[in-house]
């Protein structure tokens, strides 16, 4: 018999929605199962079910009960007609003991099911989650955040679908066992959509309306540019790159995630997650020009410019 998932569905409730700046808003659920709810990391992933109209998850449900550790398996049971849009977020806070958990959305109009839902969202309205289930056996996946236990220099990339992430990343670093150089470097759509987080590292806001035709992830490269990265790679054991072999093919349809493979004893490593395109860049001057290891480097498309993603 094969191993159980540790991920299942969750039945949650909204409970509260808070504005946490221009452009994000924290939406709170709530549900006794949340109890039974875990997570391992701070980029921790989850998959939330978006209703199209009154009672259309519960169909999910009823079929999850007879499918608990094999979510996918009871979502691709459904007829096509029936299964309600499904989005990748991140948990941005778990409190188990309270049966309460976070999660963070950008709001940018009515384009896709995600968005409209947030954009509308009230109280008492229901949700399904897939995230890890305490208690239950087996590999603990669904995040990327894996900093090596010796590591001496961390960078953190992120545009604002990465934000939750990276804040929970800025906030766990005094968990580390060693005390890492940090820096981090966040796109926002809007100056005001910067927020007070942990001061463990050097952090810098990059706000796309304080430029005129400034395209997504441009403020990111030229900030990542401005760090005098070749000469700490050098020292940290790095070489430069004489090729552009590592190469990523921008028109590919499928999503673009190289997480690091580096070991303890790594002195490097860097955290990207962005627009696909943008992730793409960011990496491949880190390694080809900057001669970063890619295995010191985890980068992620969280979506793609141009495609629905929410």
């Amino acid at each position: 018999m094969a191993a159980r998932q540790n991920y299942r569905i969750f039945d949650i409730t909204l409970s509260r929605r808070t504005r946490i700046s221009a452009s994000l808003v924290r939406f709170t659920f709530s549900g006794p199962e949340v109890e039974q709810m875990a997570t391992y990391a701070p980029d921790q992933r989850v998959k939330l079910f978006f209703p199209e109209g009154p009672d259309s998850l519960d169909a999910l449900f009823e079929i999850a009960k007879h499918n608990e550790y094999d979510w996918y398996g009871a979502y691709r049971a459904l007829p096509e007609t029936l299964r309600p849009p499904m989005r990748t977020y991140t948990i941005r806070e778990l409190r188990a003991e309270c049966a309460e958990v976070d999660v963070e959305f950008v709001l940018h109009g009515d384009s896709g099911p995600a968005s409209r839902w947030a954009m509308h969202a009230q109280p008492g309205d229901r949700l399904a989650m897939t995230a890890p289930a305490a208690n239950v056996e087996g590999a603990k996946l669904g995040y990327e955040w894996k900093p090596p236990r010796n590591v001496r220099r961390i960078l953190v990339i992120a545009d604002e679908t990465a934000l939750p992430a990276a804040a929970g990343i800025l906030e766990s670093l005094d968990d580390l066992p060693c005390k890492p150089k940090v820096e981090a470097l966040i796109e926002v759509p809007r100056s005001d959509d910067t927020q007070p987080l942990s001061q463990a590292g050097k952090l810098r806001w990059l706000a796309r309306d304080t430029e005129s035709d400034c395209h997504h992830g441009e403020l990111l490269m030229r900030a990542l540019r401005d760090i005098d990265l070749h000469r700490e790679i050098r020292v940290l054991g790095g070489r430069p790159s004489t090729s552009t072999g590592d190469e990523d093919n921008e028109e590919s349809e499928t999503t673009f995630w190289e997480p690091a493979t580096a070991d303890d004893s790594a002195p490097f490593y860097a955290w990207i997650a962005a627009e696909t395109k943008v992730a793409m860049q960011l990496r491949r001057y880190l390694l080809n020009e900057c001669g970063l290891p890619k295995q010191y480097v985890t980068s992620m498309g969280y979506w793609r410019l141009g495609k629905p993603s929410s």
